[in-house]
């Protein structure tokens, strides 16, 4: 059994570690309205804050939603600026425990790693599969509505194989049930769901290595994937997971699982992975050359719009170069020329 940590309440609620909190939490955001009125009386609202979590008197405010639609639709829940405030200075003093009890094949979230690590070490599985097998297959599977449906008490008894310090979990209790009080569900948008989302999976991954043995495996987030030779082996795996993810986690995967020819590429973390090489998602292509088409179609009319397409063309860049995509980085682009109308300078509509 994991060793449970106590005596973090201290370092939580020190005023420097509010402050660096508070750093923390404007980052990029240091100009917003919430954060400029934050800063206006800075000493005061965090030694505020310090005191409310010292009585026990904290509780988080409302959450801002809003629904974004880019890759997929889904609703946000920002946090107030305070409690993101209370978020990072919360998760600077538990994510060191998490940290050593996490397996090194996760990686959302995680600092260090993220998508492009989590990309390599996939590549990494398949060129090993490769070389062993010759051919293999991959089971690819994703938990059903994941944030939405994570439980809260399985969440707090997770959390409490950890953790034993009193103060701690209560206001890890409180800021879990200010999303839906006694039921389910983690924010997406707030600091705290991305490290409470993978201290729920860490049994499923603690029981796919050291109990099933699962040697070539990746998770980011919900989405993981598993290499093996045996078909076979897959199928009765995947019935597992099923069975772990309903009987331990009250989780569900989602129909879109499956098991695949490992030459068909590997779907995972914005890329198609090959043991040779690896090429960009078609939907993400398909997305910026609508996006740019649609910069383009209304530049005459709106000339700023130039300064959103050059930094949706940058970002696009930035994804391509991880992956072998030059041909595809000049389809996009064909779409980054704009005509100007008159009174606009050719040369400002040149990308």
């Amino acid at each position: 059994m994991a060793k449970t940590i106590n005596n973090l309440w201290d370092d939580v609620i020190d005023f420097e570690n509010l402050y660096f909190a508070y750093r923390a939490a404007g980052h990029g955001k240091r100009y917003r309205y919430e954060a400029l009125r934050f800063a206006e009386e800075l000493e005061e609202n965090l030694i505020g804050l310090q005191n409310e979590l010292i009585w026990g008197m904290y509780q988080p405010m409302p959450f801002r939603q809003f629904y974004v639609l880019d890759p997929k639709k889904r609703l946000i829940s920002a946090p107030a600026f305070r409690d993101r405030v209370v978020h990072h200075a919360v998760v600077r003093v538990i994510e060191p425990v998490y940290e050593k009890r996490f397996i090194s094949e996760t990686f959302a979230c995680r600092k260090g790693l993220g998508t492009h690590a989590a990309m390599n070490h996939v590549l990494w599985c398949s060129r090993v599969a490769k070389r062993r097998w010759g051919s293999y297959y991959v089971l690819k599977c994703d938990v059903r509505k994941f944030f939405p449906s994570v439980n809260h008490e399985i969440m707090k008894r997770t959390v409490r194989r950890s953790i034993f310090d009193r103060d701690v979990l209560f206001l890890l209790d409180t800021i879990i049930d200010a999303f839906e009080p006694g039921g389910r569900g983690l924010p997406i948008g707030a600091l705290t769901s991305q490290l409470l989302a993978n201290v729920y999976l860490d049994p499923l991954d603690h029981y796919l290595k050291e109990e099933c043995r699962v040697k070539f495996y990746a998770r980011y987030m919900d989405d993981f994937v598993i290499l093996h030779h045996d078909k076979n082996y897959l199928r009765d795996l995947l019935a597992e997971i099923d069975s772990f993810l309903h009987d331990r986690l009250d989780m569900t995967l989602n129909p879109k699982t499956g098991i695949f020819p490992g030459r068909h590429g590997i779907d995972f973390c914005g890329y198609r992975i090959w043991p040779t090489h690896i090429k960009p998602r078609k939907t993400t292509v398909r997305r910026a050359k609508r996006r740019l088409r649609k910069f383009a179609s209304v530049y005459r009319d709106s000339p700023q719009i130039l300064k959103h397409a050059r930094e949706s063309i940058q970002s696009f860049i930035g994804y391509i170069r991880f992956c072998s995509g030059w041909r595809t980085t000049a389809s996009v682009l064909e779409r980054a020329t704009f005509k100007a109308s008159s009174g606009v300078d050719e040369g400002d509509a040149q990308n």
